[in-house]
């Protein structure tokens, strides 16, 4: 993929990932040592961030944590322990965008260089060789049908279990310029409670598939930006809305302002937050819902915000957030362009580094 330096410069690093170095994918399995190989950075007794860039954080169902780095792999936190697995192990690249975790119990790693599943033990990678419809990937998600989606930087992919099958998405007409670096970038899927299937898309909006067929949302339905990052359904089934800034890929540095941010659309029509500072002229990468009719959102300057039917109330960060996790004990983790955060339930606002602080 050819790469444009106006959108090295101008987007936030963790969405330049798939620009960063080549990604050759292995179509084969991978088998641990006993130890797995793992990089125990507290063994070693030394103290540093996660990762400089944590871009993904997911809990399994034996409330382990996963952390997903920009370049270090993904380290596990079972409670007592954080190690790491990398590319060492049989991850087939140490860029971690995406975990899940499916019903046997298997865990799925998005990855620079294709897909990865990981029993516990054995890693077993699928790239462009397999049927992949790319090797930089973005984001997966099984909805409520146990299907599995997969999304890349060049559209949509079904997974069966044994093949991959590339799931097509319409274009809608747009007024905007479109960045043909991230023309095909699937940035976000989602599911609602009426089982439509949403997908963020960089240059074209949201697309929400009911099955049959879809309906686009864009700037001409009210959207401040075609450039879309993530899509959340609250409880109240309204669905939120993250863009960025598209002129920020504008080689023209006077040039680079213009409307992105926060969209609520309430299944008639679009709201926008101009007053809430950072919400409207500025990029939302990530929103997240933690079950508790609570959303949170992500800001590039001004932290990030705990909506709830009272409002929003802000908490500082030091860098960009990039995503959110809930955990058991209703702690809120933070993967940043920095490091690991932690919000506790008093409020408290902490960097977490190898050595904690965890509780």
């Amino acid at each position: 993929m050819k790469q444009s330096y106006m959108f090295l410069r101008t987007c936030l690093i963790v969405f330049i990932i798939a620009f960063i170095t080549s990604c050759g994918g292995q179509g084969q399995s991978h088998s641990n040592k006993e130890d797995e190989t793992i990089i125990n950075k507290l063994s070693k007794n030394v103290d540093s961030q996660i990762g400089e860039y944590v871009i993904e954080i997911f809990q399994d169902s034996k409330n382990n944590i996963w952390f997903g780095t920009l370049e270090e792999g993904v380290a596990k936190f079972d409670g007592t322990n954080l190690k790491y697995l990398t590319t060492k192990d049989g991850l087939p690249s140490n860029r971690i965008t995406s975990v899940i975790e499916d019903d046997l119990g298997n865990l799925w790693f998005g990855t620079g260089a294709g897909v990865s599943r990981f029993d516990g033990k054995i890693f077993t990678n699928f790239s462009e060789k397999d049927g992949l419809c790319s090797d930089m990937v973005s984001n997966l998600f099984i909805d409520k049908k146990g299907n599995f989606w997969i999304g890349t930087w060049d559209g949509v992919c079904k997974f069966n279990g044994t093949r991959f099958k590339k799931f097509p998405i319409p274009y809608p007409k747009i007024e905007t310029k479109i960045n043909p670096d991230t023309k095909n970038w699937i940035t976000s899927i989602s599911e609602d409670k009426k089982g439509n299937i949403w997908f963020g898309r960089d240059n074209y909006g949201a697309s929400k598939f009911n099955g049959n067929s879809f309906v686009h949302f864009t700037t001409k339905e009210g959207l401040n930006s075609n450039n879309v990052q993530s899509i959340v359904e609250d409880n109240k089934g309204n669905i939120w809305i993250g863009t960025r800034v598209a002129e920020k890929d504008n080689l023209d540095t006077d040039r680079r302002f213009g409307i992105g941010g926060l969209n609520k659309y309430d299944g008639h029509k679009f709201i926008n937050f101009p007053e809430i500072k950072g919400l409207n002229e500025s990029d939302v990468y990530s929103i997240y819902n933690d079950n508790s009719n609570n959303l949170w959102i992500s800001t590039t300057s001004k932290g990030v915000y705990n909506y709830t039917d009272n409002g929003f109330v802000n908490y500082k960060v030091p860098t960009s957030t990039i995503v959110f996790l809930k955990d058991i004990k209703e702690n809120i983790w933070l993967g940043c362009a920095g490091g690991l955060y932690k919000i506790d339930k008093n409020g408290k606002t902490k960097n977490v580094t190898t050595n904690g602080p965890w509780n």
